[in-house]
């Protein structure tokens, strides 16, 4: 690399030929041979037009330009080391930086709204961006529009690396008063019913268990589609409708809400929420240090209880056939 005329490179050479005041000592320092190291001594000359070291008797002196230059030389390649060649130590404390995570309304109810109340006492000079799901998250992570990217097992990338934060599974969410919640949740009533679901982006991709459930020999009857998995519960709400929605945020609403949920009456496989960011990034220790702030308050909280139906025997195989459908029908862009 070269600044100006000069070749960076040279710097680390004039440090030791000024710290040692000898061709032959420089160069063991270097691990470079004498000539090498004669050579970068005769490109420095030119470049400071000065001798820089000159004989004296049996032994080399510095001349009143390299004087000059021994702690500006020192300062400049302490400055590099510490800089680039060491990654400076992160504290949440103090550190200023913005944050962008793209997640679903659903992830940051259940996970990241806990996690970024929490750190406001603990970051409070970090900023969050929260970007909603849109048709490529892939693609935003690529280009850098985002920094961490929360979302199923199924949608991440291979190519970048990611971390598995927790596991969820579905219940049947409707009103108090709605006939249908006072009885047995069938595989009959449940396909007889009216359903809301959520969809998104501009292509209205469709949530996973809408996907899922979408693959059975029977088919929903799909009566509202909404834009977000929050806006579920108050569609619900007074009507014969049900939903299909993450345990965890029905447990959320059947508590402050005129709900109740009851168990899907057909397997349907959990889901797997991941956080995943660039390759690029992986050395970003405040990056980093954001994924154990969310697999830490993940581990913390108590897993639902699962009554749904699990998958049949050999259910790793059929996860595996499920996810290759899914990004069959997905393609990462």
């Amino acid at each position: 690399m070269r600044f100006g005329r000069l070749d960076l490179n040279l710097l680390v050479a004039l440090d030791a030929l000024l710290t040692e005041r000898s061709v032959s000592m420089a160069a063991d320092r270097l691990c470079l041979s004498q000539s090498a190291t004669s050579s970068a001594l005769g490109r420095l000359r030119e470049y400071f037009e000065d001798d820089l070291l000159v004989l004296k008797g049996r032994h080399m002196i510095l001349t009143a330009r390299a004087e000059e230059l021994i702690d500006p030389v020192r300062t400049v390649l302490e400055q590099i080391r510490t800089t680039v060649a060491v990654a400076p130590p992160f504290d949440p404390a103090t550190a200023e930086r913005v944050i962008r995570i793209m997640a679903s309304d659903y992830s940051t109810e259940v996970l990241l709204a806990g996690v970024i109340a929490d750190l406001e006492r603990d970051a409070p000079n970090i900023r969050f961006e929260i970007h909603p799901m849109h048709d490529s998250p892939i693609e935003a992570i690529e280009r850098g529009y985002i920094d961490l990217l929360l979302t199923i097992d199924y949608a991440i990338s291979a190519d970048h690396p990611s971390q598995l934060l927790f596991e969820d599974d579905y219940v049947v969410v409707g009103s108090r008063d709605n006939p249908a919640m006072s009885v047995p949740m069938t595989r009959e009533l449940y396909f007889e019913l009216g359903h809301i679901t959520a969809r998104f982006g501009k292509a209205r991709v469709p949530a996973f268990d809408d996907w899922f459930v979408r693959r059975q020999k029977q088919q929903r009857r799909i009566e509202v589609v909404a834009p977000t998995f929050l806006s579920l519960p108050g569609l619900i709400a007074g009507t014969n409708r049900v939903a299909t929605m993450h345990r965890r945020m029905a447990e959320v609403f059947v508590r402050s809400l005129p709900l109740v949920m009851r168990e899907i009456p057909f397997a349907i496989p959990p889901i797997r929420e991941t956080i995943q960011w660039n390759i690029a990034n992986n050395n970003d220790r405040a990056l980093r240090w954001m994924v154990d702030q969310l697999l830490a308050a993940a581990s913390a909280c108590t897993p639902p209880e699962r009554n749904v139906i699990p998958l049949h025997t050999g259910s790793a195989i059929d996860r595996s056939m499920i996810e290759a459908e899914y990004r069959m029908n997905h393609p990462q862009r």
